[in-house]
């Protein structure tokens, strides 16, 4: 086939439509084109449809002469090498001469053929020219993202990591111009937190109306205009987060009046910040050529129980998410959802807690049955220890969704306590990347993990108080743990580690409970046993292998003993992945460090024990 091609004129749309025609008749390998008019340009987006602005194209030479090329969708059988029929194009020849060998049967007419070649569109693969050193990606993965307040704590944040998402959608080119080897993702819902410290501050609003009696909310406004304003974003965007603005100093003011902040108003309180993030973020999104669209939660089926500050979804929740995104979310759209709140059954803004955000960001991947929960954070995954304490700390690749739950039970501040249990159930890996350094693979959470590794990371919680209670008469007697455990039921006061015997249980009590409720508990318990409380106690964890524990206690021992840190109880066996020891809190530091040396920087100072040898 001989295509005669000039800039204008109706004989290129002819041509080019025929050159569309012709690909699902005969076997040829279209490559990437665009006319300079513009009027006929294939510039979808890897959404499916959408279009890109201009920078997606780029220009490459074809047969000699240089032309602008974009991205061309391809059919399921864009994949063969047969070169018979490949378009031909050539200058020298006379204007609108076209030359096939196609029959003039019915089934062969132009108009068809478009249609079926249409119909074998696979919106989520992409053709790449072959150029030498470049390859062809991977298909794209459906995923949920979720960024942090740390992600998103000014302007510069936003536009980072919205940048951040376009160049997931559509990985850029490498620095020597071959194709990235990154896949692809489509976004079906980025969850977003409050702006940096905006739900504190939202706190610390309410607690100085309440207080003082005086409304302040200067500083929001200035962060949240301000960066509509650096942005500048349309006027609608800017017209909704200031009427949510005014809207929580019209709370704030009603605070101030009846001297009331209740639970249910806290809550409503904190919303504000998540609410007019999402708004900047999509607004964003869009001038970047990614078409979003921000919802509240509750407009995508995110429903809880009516607990106020720290509330549950309800069990029909994954079934209402599903519901909502399948009837009024256009799949090639990217919903920006808040975070950590949602409605109750009456209807009234309840949050999840603190972290809540991840539990959304798993529950609407679950629910949506993506590839994989992207959680964003500011660290490069989950790292062996807390960076801040052990400057040689380093990621784990790979761990299971049972490491991942106790590393966040025990204070690794990575992801929520229960947000695991939805991407659990429903067998999808959550990836935890590094908002500031995007190249970095992070950790992923799987239900298989590592099982080679020996020790996966370390982790402690401070400011712990650990509680023995002994009772010589009840030697020989059931029901001793019975009444221990009523009493703890009936003072509403919760335990985070127990080691028991006979005739005495030792527990320890986070700094969460209320110095009230544990008094009183001990007054319960001192009728049958004898109490005693140590303070300034602190949980020192390891996420290992428990079918290896001798060898790891073997080494944990001989570097305690050598530095003197003393082990007051110790917690092993309820969790197949999880050895915890009490010890006083000003000997935590230095426990962690030696043991980080042990296990992870080969520079362990008692030598480690593997198979009962020492190394």
């Amino acid at each position: 086939m001989i295509i005669n091609r000039q800039t204008g004129g109706s004989s290129i749309n002819m041509a080019a439509f025929l050159l569309l025609a012709l690909a699902a008749v005969a076997p040829l390998k279209i490559e990437a084109f665009t006319i300079s008019s513009n009027r006929m340009c294939n510039r979808r987006s890897i959404l499916g449809g959408s279009i890109y602005n201009d920078e997606l194209a780029s220009p490459v030479k074809y047969n000699g002469k240089e032309m602008e090329k974009s991205v061309l969708f391809m059919s399921e059988d864009d994949d063969d090498d047969d070169e018979e029929g490949e378009e031909q194009v050539d200058e020298e020849e006379e204007e609108d001469e076209v030359t096939t060998n196609d029959d003039d049967d019915d089934e062969d007419h132009p108009s068809k053929a478009l249609t079926t070649y249409k119909s074998n569109l696979n919106p989520r693969r992409i053709s790449y020219d072959d150029r030498p050193g470049s390859s062809r990606p991977q298909a794209s993965i459906d995923v949920t993202m979720k960024f942090g307040g740390s992600s998103l704590a000014n302007s510069e944040c936003i536009d980072r990591v919205a940048k951040l998402i376009r160049d997931r959608i559509r990985p850029p080119l490498n620095e020597d111009g071959s194709v990235s080897e990154e896949v692809p993702v489509r976004p079906r819902a980025v969850i977003c937190s409050a702006m940096g410290k905006t739900t504190n501050s939202l706190l610390s609003a309410g607690q100085m109306a309440l207080e003082e009696g005086r409304v302040d909310i200067e500083a929001l406004r200035t962060l949240h205009l301000g960066t509509c304003q650096d942005f500048e974003l349309p006027t609608h965007t800017r017209k909704m987060v200031g009427k949510l603005l005014d809207e929580c100093e019209d709370m704030l003011n009603g605070v101030r009046l009846i001297q009331e902040l209740s639970p249910k108003s806290l809550d409503q309180l904190v919303s504000y910040g998540e609410r007019c993030s999402v708004r900047i973020m999509a607004a964003r999104l869009n001038q970047l050529g990614v078409p979003a669209q921000a919802f509240d939660a509750w407009d995508v089926g995110v429903f809880t129980d009516d607990t106020y500050g720290d509330a549950k979804l309800l069990p029909k929740a994954i079934e209402s998410i599903k519901e909502r995104f399948g009837s009024r979310i256009d799949p090639n759209v990217v919903a920006v959802v808040t975070g950590f709140i949602g409605h109750n059954t009456k209807g009234r803004i309840t949050t999840l807690g603190r972290g809540g955000s991840d539990l959304t960001a798993t529950a609407i991947g679950a629910a949506l049955k993506v590839d994989e929960v992207q959680v964003w954070k500011d660290v490069d995954g989950i790292l062996t220890a807390d960076p801040r304490l052990v400057k040689n700390a380093i990621p784990v690749a790979q761990v299971s969704y049972e490491e991942a739950s106790e590393l966040a039970y025990f204070g690794a501040q990575v992801l929520h306590p229960i947000a695991m249990q939805p991407a659990l159930k429903a067998d999808i890996p959550v990836r935890v990347k590094n908002s500031y350094n995007p190249s970095a693979p992070g950790s992923v959470i799987d239900k298989i993990g590592n099982p080679d590794r020996l020790v996966t990371a370390i982790t402690c919680k401070r400011g712990v108080t650990l509680m023995d209670i002994h009772s010589l008469q009840m030697l020989g007697a059931y029901g001793f743990l019975g009444a221990v455990f009523s009493d703890f039921e009936k003072n509403k006061v919760s335990v985070d580690v127990l080691a028991s015997s006979e005739v005495s249980v030792s527990v320890t009590l986070d700094k969460k409970q209320r110095d009230e409720d544990i008094k009183a508990l001990c007054k319960d318990l001192s009728s049958f046993a004898e109490v005693e409380l140590k303070e300034d106690r602190a949980i020192l964890t390891l996420i290992a292998d428990i079918g290896r524990s001798s060898d790891v206690l073997a080494t944990v021992f001989r570097s305690f003993s050598a530095n003197g840190i003393q082990v007051e109880m110790m917690s092993q066996g309820a969790s197949k992945v999880n050895i915890s020891f009490i010890v006083k809190e000003d000997q935590i530091d230095e426990a962690i460090l030696k043991l980080h040396s042990c296990f992870f920087e080969g520079q362990c100072d008692v030598g480690m024990i593997e198979g009962g040898q020492v190394l």
